[in-house]
């Protein structure tokens, strides 16, 4: 049987995570569209989409390359989630901050 990255459940959390980083950055200024919400997105994205590659790769050494960028990733995200709250563009954060914690856990 063919192992599918769908069935992980470090892959699942990050895809939720890209879903809510994408609803709480409609609000962010439309002059950041192309700054620091484009950025935080496609820190985002690459999260799952690094877990997904190296899953379906041939070897743990392939697979630990990915999940070192995907964790890389969410290191990214997390300081523009940090710097979003110090420039005021988000609030109330605890449970974007919850979904980081247990997609880096």
């Amino acid at each position: 049987m063919k192992r599918n990255h769908r069935n992980l459940d470090a892959w699942k959390q990050a895809v939720s995570l890209v879903e809510t980083i994408y609803r709480v950055t409609v609000t962010f200024p439309r002059d950041e569209q192309f700054g620091i919400t484009s950025q935080l997105r496609r820190a985002a994205v690459s999260v799952p989409a690094n877990i997904a590659e190296g899953f379906a790769r041939n070897g743990s050494k392939e697979l630990l390359h990915f999940l070192g960028i995907a964790a890389g990733s969410l290191s990214e995200l997390d300081t523009l989630i940090e710097l979003s709250i110090r420039v005021g563009y988000l609030n109330n954060t605890g449970e974007l901050r919850e979904q980081v914690d247990e997609v880096s856990g």
